[in-house]
């Protein structure tokens, strides 16, 4: 399953991605905001994190204003690996070498179409990266 959460400062570019994610017949809960009312991104970013380590096939997508809060809160779940990304090669590297299983956004995001897309359709290369990783949970 696909999550999306959001704060007040990614409300539009969550729906937009709502609407890319139907055109594909892609499966996602919403799990908000859908205001532009001030709130507090830890809340929504504990929400997804915690949907998505119930299942290891699960995947999120958070987004505020800059990406950092969001970010932030969402590596300190154990078993969360949330990559800020910027752009398509970013969104590539953080599923082939870091096994991201959050892609964070920053609200004004440009080509996400390419950066989502990209993000869900690579899979984690493994080989000397799972050590790497592995080793994350250890600190």
């Amino acid at each position: 399953m696909i999550y999306l959460a959001n704060d007040h400062g990614g409300v539009k570019l969550k729906n937009k991605i709502k609407k890319f994610l139907q055109k594909k017949s892609l499966e996602f809960i919403d799990l908000g905001t859908n205001s532009t009312e001030s709130v507090n991104y830890v809340d929504f970013a504990k929400l997804l994190c915690e949907k998505v380590l119930e299942n290891k096939q699960n995947k999120g997508i958070l987004i505020c204003k800059s990406g950092l809060g969001m970010s932030i809160a969402a590596n300190r779940f154990k078993g969360i690996r949330a990559g800020l990304v910027y752009n398509k090669k970013a969104s590539k590297l953080a599923r082939l070498h870091n096994d991201c299983n959050v892609l964070v956004l920053k609200g004004k995001t440009f080509f996400y179409k390419q950066i989502v897309s990209t993000f869900l359709n690579t899979s984690f290369e493994g080989g000397r990266h799972k050590e790497r990783i592995d080793s994350i949970d250890k600190i």
